[in-house]
């Protein structure tokens, strides 16, 4: 893979058809709180420069066709074989299709990558707070229909937990859904939490009988040259977390 743009190749033991990880926010025509890559064309930014990033992720990574864009609105809903003519109102998107680039929108939330270790399914989620509470992973890996056992996934940059304060009603949802969640929120000295992305992830993967989880170790918040974070810019870029299977 030849590639002129930062990106944040997966590690982890994946097939070697398999190619996936994020962008950086380096080595694009954004400009000012968007500079430079941004992908994401709802966030305020010149649509012109948008287009011209996206121009330059598939020039740059030599991909195989034009990356399946979703309309993310935080939800639980999966789409099965995505287009990359028509954006779909998702969160997460599944593909049996050689060539067919899955990819999710973040800057702070968590991008979740999986396939299988065969190499012949793949899927890309957005998660947030709520998407995570409306079972988005849950949805996800239930309509994958694969043997948890075979699956392997990737956690992208995503706000860590010193970074993540919510209040009494977001850790209530948690302890609602799972009270095994309470061991992902710390207290604080203002009375509210930190919250861990990562860990309700992991907890979420390993109750549906996913072991093989790898990354999950970088934090949009705290790395402003590389990465995107919305919670502590309000106005700013995406990143891209994609994947696809080569022939």
């Amino acid at each position: 893979m030849i590639c002129e743009i930062g990106f944040l190749e997966a590690v982890w033991p994946a097939p070697k058809n398999i190619i996936a990880g994020t962008t950086l926010r380096q080595s694009g025509f954004s400009q000012g709180s968007f500079g430079a890559l941004n992908l994401g064309s709802h966030v305020g930014d010149n649509i012109d420069n948008v287009k011209r990033n996206r121009r330059l992720l598939r020039d740059a990574m030599n991909l195989p066709s034009e990356p399946c864009w979703l309309k993310q609105k935080h939800s639980a809903k999966v789409v099965i074989e995505p287009s990359n003519e028509i954006v779909l109102c998702a969160d997460a998107s599944i593909t049996r299709t050689v060539e067919k680039v899955c990819v999710v929108l973040t800057a702070d939330c968590l991008p979740i990558l999986i396939t299988s270790k065969s190499g012949d399914i793949i899927s890309a989620i957005h998660a947030g707070w709520r998407g995570l509470a409306g079972g988005i992973v849950e949805n996800t890996i239930n309509t994958m229909k694969s043997s948890p056992n075979e699956l392997l996934v990737w956690l992208g940059p995503a706000i860590s937990q010193p970074a993540f304060e919510v209040g009494n009603d977001v850790r209530g949802i948690f302890l609602d859904l799972d009270i095994n969640n309470e061991s992902c929120f710390k207290g604080n000295k203002r009375g509210r939490w930190q919250a861990d992305l990562y860990a309700i992830v992991k907890l979420k993967l390993n109750r549906l009988g996913v072991r093989d989880i790898f990354g999950g170790d970088e934090c949009t918040f705290s790395d402003e040259k590389r990465l995107y974070s919305y919670r502590k810019d309000n106005e700013c870029g995406r990143m891209a977390s994609i994947i696809y299977m080569q022939k």
